[in-house]
């Protein structure tokens, strides 16, 4: 098994200067710099990386960036998305590795469901500009983002990390794009290292910053958007979102998780404090729950408590690690698992809040389940057929643990009155 990544993060800190590129929550063009890239080509497409002192400021305010609506103004794009593969952050054998982002790309482009293929259904940004230390703070410690950048200094001088030059935002354009459509896009944060380990105050498990729990004090904070319901079907619980709002009441954390696996946090009891006491949910499965146990999860826990919740707006969590495939844990969830719930988040967000829903990348280290996973959640969100069954092999699957499960959404419409 393997064991939390975040004490070599800090000592041999190989991707620690992507990471501040990887947050990226408002839009802009990128100010000329002189820097050196190398070149690595996936799949047809080119991931610039770079040598230079990382930077995580920024000079421009996201109210008075003119790129912001002319990204979004006459789209009819069903998807935005953007990519960060952070290809500079690499450690041998790490199940966590620089290739999880291309082969996505490579799925996306093998499968025609990038823009080449689907024209204006497919939006992919390209030209944004990264979090504030501000932004960042809002969320993490000012002394773990100061330390950090400081250790990453000495790094790159040493020549111990490539830095990259790219990162996903969605908070403002799929916030703009809902203002201008009454069918706004999805937008999906195809980037890595994770983020919903990471803990106020410094790094966890693969993560370094809590990229979702970013995004929604930015759409608190920029948008006006006051109510967000984050979902997260990663295979382990969201520790760090669930400490980062775990006395917020307009913030809903509801995260489905492996029973015991890492880091052992998210017990059912675990429901909020003082003011935010009943707007987290933690939801342990017994190992082995499959396709039949999330579809009955989603129906009889997620929904209700979405619509209990009334959210602007809808964040997902969306680790691809419960794959039956995937060598970290051990659900059943199948490419097909992942399409309903692709399908059903982006219609429940339609039904809530017109449709506002971010998706940002999360946990999945088979690179063909999460590829073909991943490729299938597009699918869901353009409106296309599943391609699941050319995937999936019934064969590998077994009996799911019907009565555990059953037990434990039981406990839970208990404990949370639904």
């Amino acid at each position: 098994m393997w064991q939390p990544m975040e004490l070599r993060t800090v000592h041999r800190l190989s991707f620690a200067g992507n990471v501040l590129f990887s947050m990226q929550l408002c839009l802009h063009k990128w100010k000329n710099q002189s820097r050196s890239y190398s070149i690595t080509r996936f799949g047809g497409k080119n991931f610039f990386s770079e040598r230079t002192r990382p930077s995580i400021y920024c000079s421009i305010a996201a109210e008075n960036d003119p790129y912001v609506s002319s990204t979004v103004q006459g789209t009819d794009a069903k998807v935005i998305y953007s990519v960060s593969p952070a290809m500079g952050h690499n450690q041998e054998s790490h199940p966590e590795s620089n290739f999880r982002v291309p082969a996505i790309i490579n799925a996306l482009e093998k499968m025609e469901l990038s823009p080449m293929y689907r024209g204006s259904e497919i939006f992919e940004l390209q030209n944004f500009r990264p979090a504030s230390v501000n932004d960042i703070a809002n969320v993490h410690s000012r002394a773990y983002v100061s330390g950090l950048e400081k250790a990453m200094d000495q790094a790159s001088q040493q020549g111990m990390i490539f830095i990259d030059g790219s990162g996903p935002t969605y908070a403002t354009a799929t916030v703009e794009a809902s203002k201008k459509s009454q069918n706004p896009p999805i937008g999906f944060a195809l980037i890595r290292p994770p983020g919903h380990h990471a803990i106020p105050k410094g790094p966890m498990g693969f993560c370094v910053f809590g990229n979702v729990a970013i995004a929604a004090r930015y759409a608190q904070k920029v948008h006006g958007l006051k109510r967000i319901f984050i979902i997260d079907f990663d295979v382990h619980h969201g520790n760090g979102t669930n400490d980062a709002f775990y006395d917020d009441a307009d913030i809903f954390f509801l995260s489905t998780h492996q029973d015991g696996s890492y880091p052992g946090t998210g017990k059912i009891d675990e429901v909020g404090h003082g003011k935010g006491e009943g707007t987290t949910l933690n939801l342990p499965l017994p190992g082995g729950s499959g396709d039949i146990a999330m579809r009955t999860v989603f129906d009889e826990i997620i929904v209700p408590c979405a619509q209990k919740f009334k959210p602007d707006l809808i964040l997902v969590s969306a680790g691809y690690d419960g794959h039956v495939l995937d060598p970290l844990a051990n659900l059943q969830f199948t490419t097909g698992t992942y399409y309903m719930l692709s399908s059903n988040i982006k219609q429940l967000a339609k039904n809530l809040c017109g449709g506002r829903c971010l998706f940002f990348l999360e946990g999945g280290y088979n690179l063909d389940s999460l590829s073909y996973s991943v490729a299938d959640s597009f699918r869901a969100l353009l409106g296309d057929p599943s391609m699941a069954s050319t995937f999936d092999d019934p064969a590998v699957l077994y009996e799911e643990p019907s009565t555990k499960v059953k037990q434990a959404i039981q406990k839970v419409k208990s404990i949370h009155s639904l």
